[in-house]
């Protein structure tokens, strides 16, 4: 029976690399995201040559703004979702190791994550304020406006929430 066991423990450690394939289809995302990322910013080439500046270039750049910001988030989510549920990443002694890397933990993940998306959904609030020139719905302003300010209140709970679990002992 001891080996059964055995056995069935073994299969459910390995049955993390399952995740594998999930980390590299976000790797494969950040390539798509790069992609539109030069889309965009081919788009602003002409809009900065030969138009006065204007809200339609603080937009653009906005968008690229969020689309780094995604494929940062992205990347945080590989590297630490890698190394906490699949395996280590074993570059420790590479010079470009981020500082970070093998210590944000799922805590920190979290906390990161709903940092980013408070950030996405503020860039995403204010490119509504820029172009001002645009009608929009009062309902679609308020809708948004209570999103990011729900996103907000979550994050600080979310830290709130860490902060008070740390001081508990275990």
């Amino acid at each position: 029976m001891k080996k059964l066991e055995h056995l069935l423990e073994l299969f459910m450690f390995n049955a993390r690399w399952l995740l594998a394939p999930f980390y590299v289809g976000l790797i494969l995302a950040i390539g798509l995201l790069m992609v539109m990322f030069f889309k965009e910013f081919a788009h602003l080439v002409p809009i900065a040559i030969y138009h006065a500046p204007g809200p339609e270039m603080v937009l653009g750049i906005l968008s690229l703004i969020d689309l780094v910001l995604v494929a940062n988030l992205l990347l945080i989510i590989v590297f630490a979702g890698y190394e906490n549920f699949v395996s280590r990443i074993d570059v420790a002694d590479h010079e470009d190791r981020p500082d970070w890397m093998g210590k944000v933990g799922f805590t920190d993940l979290k906390i990161k994550l709903i940092g980013s998306i408070v950030a996405i959904s503020g860039i995403e609030l204010l490119k509504l304020f820029v172009n001002v020139g645009e009608p929009v719905g009062q309902q679609e302003l308020i809708w948004k406006v209570v999103i990011h300010a729900t996103l907000v209140i979550s994050g600080v709970l979310f830290a709130l929430m860490d902060r008070i679990g740390g001081k508990t002992p275990h």
